[in-house]
């Protein structure tokens, strides 16, 4: 996991554990969208990298405020421009 559930949740300000399967939900969520768009193999843990772990942290914060009505579009613009130096060339 490139970012645990602990780290999430202080990042959001999330005191409670109420929320707690959701927040772990949406963590698989970025991860897997984060490794489509470096076109990493799947199943492969995501590089430790700072940039990666901040489009994960990113992904996931987006999510959880935006969870009614997300624009998912333009949340993989912003994950391509900032995995950009991270992505691979070719499949």
């Amino acid at each position: 996991m490139t970012v645990t559930l602990d780290e999430m949740k202080e990042y959001l300000r999330v005191d409670g554990d109420e929320e707690d399967a959701l927040i772990a939900s949406l963590i698989k969520s970025a991860e897997a969208l984060c490794s489509d768009i470096l076109r990493a193999d799947s199943g492969k843990v995501l590089d430790e990298s700072p940039a990666v772990k901040a489009a994960v942290m990113y992904t996931v914060a987006y999510l959880f405020e935006n969870r009614e009505n997300p624009d998912l579009h333009q949340l993989i613009l912003m994950l391509r421009a900032v995995l950009f130096g991270e992505r691979k060339a070719v499949f």
